[in-house]
């Protein structure tokens, strides 16, 4: 080759190799503007974003097979494929360890034809064993061109991104800084998918689905999933009228081959995500605002009366007898809890510190086990009085009760912080919203205990041990009172006040707490209203049998005492 041939190679390598730079340069740039979008109030749309970046991954000219560009949160990837394709595997771990081109804005660049990148399935795969630093990693079959190769012979272009962040992909407003629900919401809704990861793929020609052999997406991570429900969902544009997408599962299913991996396998190409749920019956969306409505006014309402009544027993100053004693523990830990419920989304919420969150839901479960306890007291006090008819003395009785009551619940919950904190701290309630025949997933959040384990031991099974106990001696003393009554064969106003009696002594032993556990089926929806109602108004339910048992004793001394002026006037 004579020396006009070797210049005009030199030039084309470099014309070549200035191109791919230009190309790297514009879509780096558009890139950092998406990343720039999202925490500023651009008029640009997600989906204007999301599909400029295609476009220009899709148009870009590089040299070799494949072109790597990478920002804080958005790694890019191109890949030249051919109608002899093989398959491909991409793995986390194996981009880690391209080199990397450092670009005029501290952008990492990567333009390379690396074995480590791009090879077949049978080469290297990837499900298997891989290194600890492995996050993700997405699997492509040899099918995957079958169908674009029948009609474009040429070069196809297959381009991946991958988001480890979910600002583009949220079921609210679909605007950057489209208003202050979005950004109060944002950190409730990333929570709902594994990792924070968004894992997308699109081939340039035509639309990839119906695959007989699918792709494959992995997650690694590093929690526990126990007590989750995870789903493997893609985002389907255009499936919301408000919003430019939801997240939906068809064409997705989900496996879990170790406890530190989802494997979705998914027949389509589009961006992938897990989505981990709490609870697999979501609470309907539209449900929440009224939820909350009449939980914030019923816990208020409760919180006055709980207070109103412990400042009216101090106020009256007289010796109290271990009855009203008991009751003013009860209303004191009904106060506690309906304080503490109330303050719990509040702190659920950035920019609060987790370890305040972690605080009150610790506080938030020991009041609630307090309550329960103390219901389960007025049970037993209860049975003390009518099966021993009032003859019954045990030495420091109330003040052994307030050991039970108060002591029991604090050496439980200190117990669990001791062994393991990481059970309290902020948590996600899933909520669906349905749209078409998709559906999409947000969550709001609540300062409570994380772990499935203690929930179902030491809030449901202890709330259900206490419903059971007190619903056993409500049906035995109304048998008893029911006996009490026939004896005495006085109908009329004593039948009222039997009434008055028995809806009292329901409200006392906190019978409505039973309502959690039909939430499931048809019952979901009224349970939840029900519990909501009966449940936030207990502390003025108790109110009010505090202010009628206060009226009758007040009646019977007035009456005694004007039994004892009549005995005396008549002597």
């Amino acid at each position: 080759m004579d020396h006009h041939g070797v210049l005009f190679l030199c030039l084309c390598l470099v014309t070549s190799q200035s191109r791919t730079v230009e190309a790297s340069e514009e879509t780096l740039l558009w890139m950092k503007r998406m990343e720039t979008a999202t925490r500023s109030r651009s008029l640009t749309s997600f989906a204007e974003l999301i599909h400029g970046l295609e476009c220009r991954l899709l148009n870009a000219s590089f040299g070799g097979h494949n072109l790597t560009l990478q920002t804080n949160t958005i790694q890019t990837l191109a890949f030249k494929l051919g109608c002899d394709f093989t398959g491909l595997s991409l793995s986390s771990a194996a981009l880690g360890r391209v080199p990397q081109v450092r670009g005029g804005w501290g952008w990492g660049v990567a333009s390379a034809s690396t074995p480590e990148i791009l090879h077949g399935f049978k080469a290297q795969p990837v499900f298997g064993c891989l290194q600890a630093p492995a996050q993700h990693a997405m699997q492509f079959p040899a099918e995957l061109t079958r169908d674009a190769c029948r009609t474009h012979q040429r070069e196809l272009r297959l381009i991946c991104i991958y988001f480890s962040t979910t600002h583009f992909f949220q079921d609210g407003p679909s605007r950057v800084g489209a208003g202050p629900f979005l950004r109060a919401s944002q950190k409730d809704i990333n929570s709902s998918l594994l990792n924070n990861y968004v894992l997308g793929a699109q081939l340039g020609h035509g639309h990839v689905h119906n695959l007989s052999e699918p792709v494959n997406i992995s997650f690694w991570h590093n929690q526990s999933l126990e007590g989750y429900m995870v789903t493997c969902v893609f985002w389907k544009e255009g499936a919301s009228k408000q919003h430019w997408g939801v997240w939906s599962p068809e064409g997705c299913r989900t496996e879990q081959p170790s406890p530190s991996q989802v494997l979705c396998r998914c027949t389509h190409l589009t961006y992938f995500a897990v989505l981990m749920q709490l609870s697999p019956a979501p609470v309907p969306a539209e449900l929440l605002a009224p939820l909350t409505y009449i939980s914030l006014v019923g816990c208020s309402i409760s919180i006055v009366a709980s207070l109103l009544t412990v400042l009216l027993h101090f106020y009256a100053r007289r010796q109290s007898d271990s009855i009203t004693r008991i009751h003013m523990n009860l209303h004191a830990s009904v106060l506690f809890l309906n304080v503490a419920f109330l303050l719990s989304p509040v702190l659920a919420m950035p920019p609060v510190p987790g370890s305040a969150c972690t605080a009150l839901a610790a506080i938030l479960h020991y009041s609630l086990l307090s309550c329960l306890t103390w219901m389960a007291i007025e049970g037993f006090n209860l049975y003390l009085l009518l099966g021993r008819v009032y003859n019954v003395y045990i030495r420091r009785y109330v003040l052994k009760l307030c050991a039970v009551g108060w002591g029991v619940p604090a050496s439980l919950v200190l117990l669990l912080v001791a062994v393991k904190s990481s059970v309290y701290g902020p948590y996600v309630i899933p909520l669906s919203n349905s749209q078409g025949n998709s559906t999409g997933f947000q969550n709001m959040s609540i300062c409570w205990v994380r772990n499935p384990g203690v929930h179902s031991v030491l809030v449901m099974g202890y709330g259900g041990l206490t419903s059971l106990f007190n619903l056993v001696v409500l049906a035995w003393a109304l048998r008893v009172l029911h006996k009490l009554r026939a004896k005495e064969k006085a109908p009329g106003p004593r039948a009222c006040r039997d009434t008055v009696t028995v809806l009292g002594l329901t409200v006392l032993l906190g019978t409505t707490w039973a309502l959690a556990f039909f939430s499931f089926g048809v019952f979901l929806l009224p349970q939840l209203f029900l519990f909501t109602i009966f449940n936030s108004l207990y502390g003025f339910f108790l109110f009010l049998w505090f202010c009628s048992q206060r009226c009758r004793s007040e009646a019977e001394a007035e009456a005694e005492m004007e039994a004892f002026s009549s005995s005396h006037t008549m002597q």
